[in-house]
């Protein structure tokens, strides 16, 4: 302390002997400092300071009240949680914002898909001669694609489709992992000219025009729409190429080999939940993750063409009387929806559908080729030597496609215009193309035989 008479500083050591003293709570610390110093016999202005008997300050003291605090306002749980929360905030507004960029990239994607799809439909308009294009010189359709070859716009595009059914949100699926998902089929479909992601994406693409067309939304539950759509983007996972795979069949006993490895790979194609909304997470959903799953394979196993007569007939008996409350009616629609998609490319336009069958041929002969090399007997819808475009459609056409496709139009009758009609357009363009191609045949068989007789 200060002394006035000296000048000097004073330092005085008073030990003070323990009493109990509670104090009001309206006291303020001034109050309590010149308590201290009247009954010490000091000047109000004296500083002072407080030390236990080992001469330090009351330090414990100081921290029993900090833990008291602490305890009484849960200052440390607080601290935690605004810490989580801040966190979860950053990751939310990283994924918003990561969504927002993707959601603009897919609408610029689907805008440059649709002026090319419009400017080759004008083109295709513009320029059909009643099938000239075949007269000369025996010219052939180059095989082009309706979706370019990179997996950007076509994953953006399927992206779209599942945050534009509402799946996304329905199903709290994480916008990466389904991005990530994505990526990892396409990486799992093979480079064939047919079996490949392009086609898994026109196959989904029509599975999403069909389930709009028809109002499906408003007749199936969402766990129905996410087993078709997810169907379709698997269904061929890791298609070989050929049919004849002699592995395949021994590890599936003959039973539909190649659908059963598509859906073995669907299960198996990424062991990470991050990256495969196929798989359980830690958040909750909607109690469909078994049916889910055993409903895919359904559709899946489903696309094999040799149960093509199976399923139909089923669906025939059931049409006429259809029940969307009864499961079994609603799993064989959606058996016939997935083969409706499966084989739709003929419903696209000719400059689009032609090309693909192309494409179908091309894996055929491959296949074909190939066994005849090894001595094998060959199917002859893939000889070369036997098959034409015209004569491989027209029977496909007429008696696959059509009374499947006019069998769905008895649930739905707004499907004529758009898919029906365009397959037997698609008949008689074809029919047409036979006709001509026997009639050149014909001439040149006559112009041989007369060479010969000269």
């Amino acid at each position: 302390m200060f002394d006035n008479k000296t000048g000097c500083s004073v330092s005085r050591l008073i030990f003070c002997s323990a009493h109990r003293v509670v104090f009001s709570r309206f006291c303020s610390p001034c109050d309590i400092k010149e308590l201290f110093c009247t009954a010490l016999g000091l000047p109000r202005n004296t500083n002072v300071s407080l030390l236990d008997s080992t001469g330090e300050l009351f330090q414990n003291v100081l921290t029993q009240v900090a833990e008291q605090f602490s305890r009484a306002f849960k200052i440390n749980e607080l601290k935690t949680e605004v810490t989580n929360r801040l966190a979860m905030l950053e990751k939310r507004v990283e994924l918003e914002g990561m969504r927002v960029v993707e959601i603009e990239k897919c609408r610029s994607d689907i805008k440059k898909l649709r002026e090319e799809m419009a400017s080759r439909n004008n083109r295709s308009q513009n320029n059909r001669k009643h099938f000239s294009l075949f007269l000369e010189d025996n010219k052939k359709l180059t095989p082009r694609r309706d979706v370019p070859s990179t997996p950007r716009p076509h994953v953006s595009c399927l992206e779209h489709m599942y945050h534009d059914l509402g799946l996304v949100k329905d199903f709290n699926i994480n916008p990466i992992t389904l991005k990530r998902w994505l990526l990892c089929i396409h990486d799992n479909y093979r480079n064939n000219p047919f079996h490949n992601f392009r086609h898994c994406f026109c196959v989904t693409q029509m599975m999403y025009s069909m389930i709009c067309l028809c109002s499906l939304q408003e007749k199936f539950t969402q766990v129905d729409i996410l087993i078709l759509m997810t169907a379709a983007v698997c269904h061929d996972l890791d298609h070989p190429g050929y049919n004849n795979t002699t592995e395949l069949a021994v590890r599936y006993n003959d039973i539909s080999p190649l659908e059963n490895h598509h859906c073995a790979v669907a299960f198996q194609i990424s062991p990470s939940p991050t990256a495969n909304i196929l798989l359980p997470t830690s958040t909750p959903r909607p109690s469909a993750d078994t049916p889910g799953r055993a409903g895919t394979i359904t559709l899946i196993l489903a696309t094999d063409m040799a149960r093509h007569g199976e399923i139909l007939d089923s669906f025939k008996q059931k049409v006429d009387c259809f029940d969307y409350t009864d499961e079994e009616h609603v799993t064989c629609l959606k058996m016939v929806l997935i083969k409706c998609c499966d084989i739709s490319n003929e419903v696209r336009p000719m400059e689009v559908a032609e090309p693909w069958v192309d494409c179908l041929l091309e894996e055929y002969f491959m296949q074909s080729d190939r066994e005849k090399a090894e001595g094998l007997p060959v199917a002859p819808f893939m000889d070369r030597e036997k098959v034409t475009k015209p004569t491989a459609q027209i029977g496909f056409i007429k008696f696959v496609l059509i009374p499947m496709f006019e069998t769905v139009m008895k649930l739905f009758p707004q499907i004529e215009e758009v898919m029906v009609q365009p397959l037997r357009e698609s008949r008689d363009r074809y029919e047409e193309l036979k006709q001509i191609d026997d009639a050149m045949n014909e001439v040149r068989g006559f112009c041989t035989n007369a060479c010969m007789s000269v």
